[in-house]
């Protein structure tokens, strides 16, 4: 019996990892999310059982509770169980649980990481987390607690001078911009990447004080994630928008 967690990428299937793609092809089951991209379902055998159970706001959900049994139950079986996950499934994916839940059946477990969505979907959209003179660090924040409220990390992150990257928030956009816009960073870009890395990825850049709008016109809307500081106003004109943010922010900090 055998569980091993595969970190899916950000989206584009190219971006799963060889060793990810190893454990799939040796898979006698696949329990796979909605942010999986189907292609990725290829490369296992013609024999595997393929499971779905994604979780997705406002549509199909399988919880976590029903979820950590059906691994065990599958393990047990079947023997090799692959957990397949978006991203990087220790970063905000709830890896760490079933892992925990399938030691404790005496299952044998393994992690392959994966790209995690918080930097490469922006590095996909021109968009570096730091960047010397601009940026020299980055916050990555779940919009979502358990109890469905915003993390207060949210209020110690606004108030630094990091780049924030904020997954799981696009419905509480308006909330999480109020929350910088009242530490005086109305003025801030803020960029919004729908299905990032993937062929339909969309982007709507803005400011604190107009994106909730901005993005109302556009239409975007989840998966997405949210990056506010001086590095999202890069993707638009990087030549040009490099320069302008270095010069604003040596200004900024009487450097000049």
């Amino acid at each position: 019996m055998k569980l091993t967690l595969v970190g899916a990428g950000p989206g584009d299937p190219d971006l799963i990892t060889v060793k990810g793609i190893k454990a799939l092809q040796q898979a006698d089951v696949v329990m796979y999310d909605a942010l999986v991209h189907p292609a990725l379902l290829d490369y296992c055998r013609p024999d595997a059982l393929k499971v779905y159970v994604g979780k997705r706001r406002g549509a199909y959900s399988c919880m976590q509770e029903d979820i950590n049994p059906l691994i065990v139950h599958y393990a047990q079986q079947y023997g090799h169980v692959v957990r397949l996950k978006g991203g990087d499934s220790f970063v905000f994916g709830r890896g760490f649980e079933e892992i925990e839940f399938a030691r404790q059946h005496g299952i044998e477990t393994q992690v392959v990481p994966g790209l995690s969505s918080s930097y490469a979907v922006p590095a996909a959209a021109g968009i570096p987390l730091t960047t010397r003179g601009i940026s020299e660090s980055f916050w990555v924040v779940t919009g979502t607690t358990k109890s469905g409220q915003l993390s207060n990390d949210l209020h110690l992150a606004a108030q630094s001078t990091a780049t924030v990257v904020v997954l799981m928030g696009m419905h509480k956009l308006a909330d999480i911009m109020a929350i910088f816009a009242d530490c005086g960073k109305a003025e801030t870009p803020v960029a919004i990447i729908q299905n990032g890395t993937l062929a339909d990825q969309q982007i709507v850049v803005g400011r604190v004080q107009d994106i909730v709008e901005k993005v109302n016109e556009s239409g975007i809307d989840n998966p997405a994630i949210i990056v506010i500081g001086e590095v999202a106003g890069l993707s638009t004109n990087p030549t040009i928008a490099v320069t302008e943010a270095i010069s604003q922010h040596l200004t900024t900090n009487n450097v000049l």
